[in-house]
């Protein structure tokens, strides 16, 4: 099996879907290749050298690319937001101008002006013609080999996570189909399976993508071997996997140690609409897990990628502490507002944490059934300042909800406890398609395509995503206590790097 992370993400760490399909695979002997496409063909297109015309800045970049890398690659480069602002820009400046006419690239994004990732068409015609892909050659010259080496019934695993992955995932699946004909192509991911669980879908690529698969797809996998899955009985790997290439301090070790939301109560959630389910590992497994890949990677940073890391795996990282610092996302709880148990969650190596606060109003938090306290909020910011843990907090702007008068109690929220506030995300509201809540809206095609998993809708109280955009413009983001916070936020890799900007005592 060849498993293939396609471009572009954001490329600070290895990707934690690969890791889990290579570890499940590889504890019942299957033979594999664990292909980080992202990273791999990054590197490969900026060493080939931007396309003129070169104008000073592109000259500059590409005369200290060598020299950015290496910076980014070091403790050095997160020193300073200057310093490493300016790396980050002359490395992104190359990408940029490294496509073909008509390709716009990033760091974190993949764009072509003739495709969108949201019309299956376009996909197709992605697939079709391949070769005008930006990083065809490179991944003509990477999957031809893995593919000779390979028997005639070699499957090819490809894992589809973001929008920004989409048409070179299916350039690669055209390529693979058009060189080994007989290879089965198989497709997962959370956008193959937010596709799969939407009530339009009816798989427009049948006689390109063999199988889809929705949810983790290490049992879908192991069946085609002949294998039964054994539930959660392995631990990833990131074997085979260019650990010293990503731009950040050192390697970075990705885990999941739960799969959907152990919520799921929220109003207009993704994860509700599409039905997933909620699953984890053990509490006593993670531990060991982490301990196992921390002695063979000695990663520099654990990232829990968790939709919500729960309390009772914070409680048992306190009683052992993972060998390295470590970050995730998590639900405001009443444990947070602890002070002593954001001491301990500080000691057991937790330097940063991702909080979904959404709102400062309480009426619309209980509207939209996050089952968070303002109060709590407030304590569980400022206990975790005290205890040394970095925070960055999600803000979400125009549901339905909502109106400009609650979004300015968001605003005083945040300006009265800027102090504890390490790094902001601002979001504006996107409306599911499926989502319940949707039925009682004007709604309206937002994307315009057969893939797109939201839709625009008519905002009931007048503050629709103009409106929120005019108040995030004019009075969110010129607040004098909030514009520092957004000032710091790291450029493209936004909460990726954000923990290495977070003091490690």
């Amino acid at each position: 099996m060849i498993l293939i992370n396609p471009p572009i993400v954001k490329p600070s760490e290895p990707p934690a879907g690969l890791a889990a399909l290579a570890g499940a695979l590889g504890t019942r002997g299957i033979s594999h290749a664990n292909v980080d496409g992202n990273i791999e063909a990054i590197l490969w297109l900026i060493g080939k050298g931007p396309l003129g015309p070169f104008d000073t800045f592109t000259r500059r970049a590409w005369s200290r690319l060598a020299e950015n890398l290496a910076f980014l690659r070091s403790w050095k480069g997160y020193a300073g937001n200057a310093r490493y602002r300016r790396a980050i820009s002359e490395v992104n400046r190359i990408l940029e101008r490294s496509g073909p006419p008509g390709t716009r690239l990033s760091l974190a994004d993949y764009n072509e002006d003739r495709f969108s990732p949201v019309k299956s068409s376009d996909l197709l015609h992605a697939a079709l013609h391949h070769e005008e892909n930006a990083f065809y050659p490179y991944f003509r010259e990477r999957f031809s080999g893995l593919l000779a080496d390979s028997k005639q019934d070699v499957v090819v695993g490809l894992s589809l996570n973001y929008l920004s992955q989409a048409v070179c995932a299916f350039a690669i699946a055209g390529f693979v189909r058009l060189r080994c004909p007989r290879a089965k192509i198989v497709m997962g991911g959370g956008l193959v399976s937010a596709w799969m669980s939407s009530s339009t879908w009816a798989n427009p690529f049948d006689g390109l993508i063999d199988h889809f698969v929705s949810g983790p797809g290490e049992s879908f996998l192991l069946s085609l071997a002949g294998i039964e899955a054994a539930g959660t009985d392995y631990c990833p790997s990131l074997d085979g996997l260019p650990l010293s290439s990503y731009l950040a301090p050192g390697p970075i070790l990705p885990y999941a140690a739960s799969r959907g939301c152990y919520w799921r109560r929220c109003s207009f959630c993704p994860e509700k609409a599409q039905g997933a389910r909620f699953s984890f590992r053990p509490s006593s497994q993670v531990v060991a897990d982490l301990a196992l890949l921390s002695e063979k990677h000695n990663p520099v940073l654990i990232h829990l990628v968790d939709n919500a890391v729960s309390p009772a795996l914070m409680a048992a990282m306190i009683a052992s502490p993972p060998p390295a610092p470590w970050y995730g996302f998590a639900r405001i709880t009443p444990e947070l507002a602890d002070r002593d148990f954001c001491v301990q969650l500080r000691a057991s190596g937790c330097v940063m944490l991702k909080l979904g606060l959404e709102s400062g109003d309480q009426d619309l938090l209980d509207a939209l059934g996050k089952g968070t306290s303002l109060d709590v909020a407030a304590k569980a910011l400022s206990a975790l300042k005290e205890a040394g843990i970095g925070t960055y907090v999600y803000l979400l702007f125009g549901t339905p909800m909502e109106d400009l008068s609650r979004a300015r109690k968001s605003l005083s929220f945040v300006a009265s406890h800027s102090a504890s506030i390490d790094f902001i995300n601002l979001a504006v509201f996107n409306l599911p398609v499926d989502c319940e809540e949707a039925k009682g809206l004007d709604v309206r095609p937002f994307y315009g395509g057969d893939l797109s998993l939201y839709t625009d809708f008519v905002h009931p109280r007048d503050f629709g995503r103009r409106e929120v955009r005019k108040f995030l413009d004019r009075e969110f983001k010129t607040h004098p206590a909030i514009r520092p916070i957004l000032l710091r936020r790291p450029p493209l890799f936004t909460s990726n790097h954000a923990p290495f900007f977070c003091t490690y005592s």
